[in-house]
């Protein structure tokens, strides 16, 4: 897909500001997004990635919509109980943006999927388990793809832009510093806004990282909903990564 008339009037407002322009929506059209989950933060991050004409939209998640959902999962209706979340998503997904391309896995993304890693110009990792976090971060730490990971539960959600460079830290380095098991939002509940506020700030970070906006330093931000207060933290690179200290496999 290219910019043409019709897609500079439907893309207008992104031209106008000066960090993008005509080639920056451009590049956004040419892109391709890797998107892992279509719970609460993917329904968040899905739809502006497909209003702001991200070309090419590929989703991975073997689940079905349940009732439970609905409470946060807002690309998913009623009427799609029992649905892949992946063919939901798309159904809502293309009567926004019937010119992008979309491409549903109705499966868990595995090693298998390599290779979608090093099409891809971002990946967005709206996961539930710190397995497919890990196994996204060394992917992208390998091939350097840029990783917007976030998470939520409860009245809380965190969020990091990892820009995969030599000397930033990775996931892992993160993974390493904690200390106990992560509840899940079935085991401990979680806001409906919350998921939504962090799955927007995700989709901030994978246009700004489509657009080579990268931040100068990795870090992380926390956001507290009850006190309505972000904070950020330096994240530090682990000298003993597995993954972030070890010489690349492959390069872009």
């Amino acid at each position: 897909m290219h910019l043409d008339e019709k897609n500079t009037m439907r893309y207008c407002r992104h031209i106008l500001l000066p960090a993008i322009q005509e080639d920056g929506q451009e590049t956004l059209l040419q892109s391709h997004a890797l998107v892992v989950g279509a719970g609460g933060l993917g329904c968040a991050v899905l739809p502006y990635l497909a209003a702001a004409g991200v070309g090419r939209i590929s989703l991975f998640d073997a689940d079905t919509v349940d009732i439970t959902n609905l409470q946060r999962q807002i690309l998913h209706t009623e009427s799609r109980v029992g649905m892949n979340k992946v063919h939901s998503a798309i159904e809502t997904l293309s009567a926004l943006n019937s010119e992008i391309h979309l491409a549903a896995y109705e499966e868990h993304f595995t090693e298998n999927h390599a290779e979608l890693i090093k099409s891809a110009d971002v990946v967005i990792d709206c996961s539930d388990n710190i397995e497919t976090r890990l196994l996204l971060n060394r992917l992208c730490w390998q091939h350097q793809t840029p990783l917007i990971s976030g998470s939520a539960i409860r009245m809380e959600g965190q969020l990091i832009h990892f820009p995969m460079r030599d000397n930033d830290p990775c996931y892992a380095c993160v993974a390493a510093l904690f200390t106990e098991h992560s509840l899940s939002c079935m085991e401990a509940g979680v806001l409906s806004p919350v998921v939504g506020t962090i799955g927007t700030l995700q989709a901030s970070e994978a246009l700004k990282a489509l657009l080579q906006l990268q931040p100068e330093r990795v870090s992380l931000l926390l956001y507290d909903a009850l006190q309505l207060e972000f904070r950020r933290f330096s994240v530090p690179k682990q000298a003993s990564c597995s993954v972030c200290s070890e010489p690349r496999n492959t390069k872009r």
